[in-house]
């Protein structure tokens, strides 16, 4: 009888022997930078439940992260202006690669993979030369960057695969910033955020601004429904106090939707939208807010605000089969269904700004 390790090996040399996938982890379900008690940064795989699965190191705060679609892989992603992008197997935590920008730019937090693999996009800031970026990185060769091209705007934060056509979606918050002056906004009298639709290449498919009165409201985080609607939510850059709208909706050829403008609740958001999901069916879209420690719970067909939960210092979020999953900055996961908050779990972590959903 053959051993099991010259099975393996036929195998291999027949290109039929089996492939590490997410299986060999459980399937996990949500990946989360977090903060440890001991001042240490991860980044951990989270089970639906709220379990943690796996916890890998990195070398500083992350923000959010991209999973391989089918290697047991994620690249987690500093916080703005970081420098570093983890390449991280998760099955042992070992570092297969750290991805640097060139000289004169700083990562965004935010990047995603082509449906196939083969490529990982990152948004990045060209801070001398004042334009924002998008780094293209072969996965297959080591993620070695292979090239470039403009965001469309400034301050590109996250991006998403389009679902309507191939390319991608790109939030540019509008605002100019520079390292030398850490996390200042040097130009809120003039910026203009946008959404930018690029096919694969670079090449401008469509651009989204939004009206003159509202060009502080600095679009940054993005959801995307099945026939292609992109959800996104924004941080009011103005005047503090004002009535704006947070989340907004758009469909490439359309004028922008914003939800819930004359719902004095929206006040509750503080001004700002820390991550968005569409719920499972695309019926209603929610948004958390660790400043004004909530989420606001919209429909999409009618635009109303159907619920608010009270959540201190929430900010992850992702869609779960009956609801919405959260995070907080306190250690807590939780379950979001009908007017119920369900513990889910609470662990000695502080977790950081998102909840990727894996699956």
């Amino acid at each position: 009888m053959p051993s099991r390790r010259g099975f393996l090996a036929g195998l291999l040399a027949t290109g039929l022997a089996p492939q590490a996938s997410w299986a060999d982890l459980g399937c996990p379900s949500y990946l989360s930078a977090a903060k440890v008690a001991d001042g240490r940064f991860i980044l951990a795989g989270l089970s639906p439940q709220g379990e943690i699965l796996f916890r890998c190191p990195l070398p500083g705060r992350g923000h959010a992260a991209s999973a391989h679609p089918t290697r047991p892989e994620v690249v987690g992603f500093a916080r703005r202006p970081g420098r570093f992008a983890d390449v991280i197997d998760c099955r042992n935590g070992a570092l297969l690669a750290r991805l640097e920008p060139p000289a004169g730019h700083h990562f965004y937090g935010h990047g995603c993979f082509t449906p196939d693999g083969s490529r990982l996009y990152t948004t990045e800031n060209d801070y001398e030369n004042t334009r924002g970026v998008v780094g293209v990185w072969d996965t297959a060769d080591g993620y070695q960057r292979i090239g470039s091209f403009a965001s469309g705007g400034l301050g590109p934060h996250e991006l998403l695969l389009r679902r309507d056509a191939p390319g991608l979606v790109i939030a540019n918050g509008g605002i100019q910033t520079h390292p030398d002056t850490g996390r200042d906004k040097l130009n809120l009298d003039t910026m203009r955020p946008n959404l930018t639709y690029l096919g694969f290449d670079g090449s401008v498919d469509a651009q989204m601004q939004l009206p003159a009165d509202l060009h502080q409201n600095s679009i940054r985080h993005l959801a995307m429904r099945s026939d292609g609607t992109v959800g996104f939510a924004m941080q009011w850059q103005g005047e503090l106090g004002a009535d704006v709208p947070i989340v907004g909706l758009h469909h490439p050829g359309t004028t922008p939707r914003l939800l819930a403008e004359d719902d004095p609740r929206v006040r509750n958001l503080n001004g700002y939208g820390g991550s968005i999901s569409f719920s499972a069916d695309g019926a209603r879209i929610a948004v958390t807010s660790p400043r004004g420690g909530v989420v606001q719970v919209m429909n999409v067909t009618s635009g109303a605000l159907r619920r608010e939960y009270q959540l201190d210092d929430v900010c992850g979020l992702a869609s779960n089969a009956s609801g919405f999953t959260a995070s907080t900055g306190t250690g807590r996961i939780v379950s979001l269904t009908g007017a119920t908050i369900q513990p889910l779990a609470q662990v000695d972590l502080r977790w950081d700004n998102h909840l990727i959903r894996l699956i």
